[in-house]
């Protein structure tokens, strides 16, 4: 309804001119009247509740939708030129239907906000089991490497103990001889002393014998200090800690690539050391949190790479279902995509006995792989698949990669295969 119809519809009542209706005209038709005066006019009604007890016995039958506020239909028409005017029935129906807009969209945004909730309380309670598993891991690893140390100290202090016996034995054989030395000279010593307070002919019959004694006594060697008498540091102490590191080494492994377990699809079980990875039969309980692969069983690798050389072994085995590659950083992970290099996934796949390269394209090989090697080189903007086995190119791709790459993974059901999970390894020549 327009501003005229509604003035002929409300001006047939017996309306009288208050004084507040005598100010708000002189204001209107006073020319030095101000923006600002008219606020503070509009204001000072609004205090007063915007009733018009003279005109209005009961509600303000008109309603300003512009100004969102009830009026007089005599006296604040003409102060409502241009305005949306209708009925106060007509302005509760329309309001009314806004607020239940309004309604609807807040009902939303707190569903979301209470989805967002439960996810960030079940991501709270899956970064404690996290720690809790992180610290156990940390603790077995090093209470492993600790016991190995032990094992390697002890060790090396035997081989202290058995160098300090042999040293005791040798220098106790070295006494031996200078104690069976003192004592055969004491006792020539003694016949000879003996032999010298002898007089005339007895004297000079026993000086014969005494003399040819001494005499073959002294030809012989003296006993010499030998070699070897003391510990052999440098036997013992030379290069402990390296020894004991290279040997440390046959007990741990480097890995180019680790899982990343918060892009692990529901359906993907990771190692504990996080460099192997199984299909399972159901989900697991986790989070949607951004990271996660959400309608698909696939897994980023923890660290990506945007320039140098890159590469890595993953043992396949007899696997029936896999795929294995790289995704760029900003790879869809809720969605439904196929995984192409439209689509920020460059991978080999096998599935159902058969082998595809990047876009689906079948390959032949001439045997079945049981170690794929995947080698990126992020500056001439390639990647190729190896078999690790005998070296052979399965298939490569070139691309201007423009942004960051991680290893991908994606893994089915193992079935009947002795191959449970695919793992990843260091190349041999890395």
């Amino acid at each position: 309804m327009s501003l005229r119809c509604l003035w002929r519809s409300h001006s047939g009542g017996p309306y009288r001119r208050t004084e507040e209706l005598q100010q708000s005209t002189s204001l209107q038709r006073d020319p030095g009247a101000t923006p600002a005066g008219q606020n503070r006019r509009s204001r000072l009604q609004e205090e007063r509740g915007l009733w018009c007890a003279p005109h209005t016995q009961s509600r303000p039958p008109l309603f300003c939708l512009d100004e969102r506020r009830p009026l007089c239909p005599v006296c604040e028409f003409s102060l409502h030129s241009g305005h949306k005017v209708v009925s106060v029935d007509s302005a509760v129906s329309e309001v009314k239907e806004q607020l239940r807009s309004q309604q609807q969209s807040l009902s939303q945004r707190r569903e979301q906000a209470s989805h967002a909730h439960t996810q960030c309380e079940q991501i709270q309670e899956l970064a404690h089991a996290q720690v809790e598993l992180c610290e156990r891991h940390i603790r077995a690893e090093f209470e492993r490497l600790h016991r190995f140390l032990q094992q390697e100290e002890e060790s090396v202090l035997r081989a202290l103990r058995q160098e300090q016996s042999r040293q005791a034995q040798a220098i106790e054989a070295q006494l031996q001889q200078i104690r069976e030395e003192l004592c055969t000279m004491e006792q020539n010593l003694q016949t000879v002393e003996d032999l010298l307070q002898r007089q005339s002919v007895d004297f000079l019959t026993q000086y014969r014998h005494t003399h040819k004694d001494t005499q073959t006594l002294l030809s012989q060697h003296s006993p010499q200090l030998g070699p070897g008498l003391l510990i052999n540091q440098a036997k013992v102490l030379a290069n402990v800690a390296f020894n004991a590191w290279n040997k440390m080494r046959a007990l741990v492994s480097y890995s180019p690539v680790t899982l990343d377990p918060n892009t692990a699809g529901r359906r993907l079980h990771l190692s504990e050391d996080l460099r192997g990875v199984r299909g399972g039969e159901t989900k697991q309980q986790v989070p949607e949190n951004p990271e996660r692969f959400c309608n698909y069983a696939s897994v980023l690798g923890s660290e990506g790479f945007s320039s140098g050389s890159h590469q890595w072994d993953v043992e396949v085995g007899d696997h029936p279902y896999w795929a294995i590659g790289l995704a760029k950083e900003s790879v869809d992970r809720k969605g439904k995509r196929s995984g192409t290099p439209e689509n920020g996934v460059w991978c080999l796949r096998f599935k159902n006995g058969e082998y595809c390269d990047v876009n689906f394209k079948l390959l032949s090989l001439k045997r079945r792989p049981q170690r794929i090697r995947v080698r990126l080189d992020c500056d001439e903007g390639k990647v190729f698949f190896f078999d690790a086995g005998d070296m052979s190119l399965i298939c490569s791709h070139k691309h201007r990669f423009t942004e960051k790459m991680f290893p991908y993974f994606a893994v089915g059901k193992s079935g009947d295969a002795k191959t449970k999970e695919i793992k990843i390894f260091a190349s041999e020549n890395h």
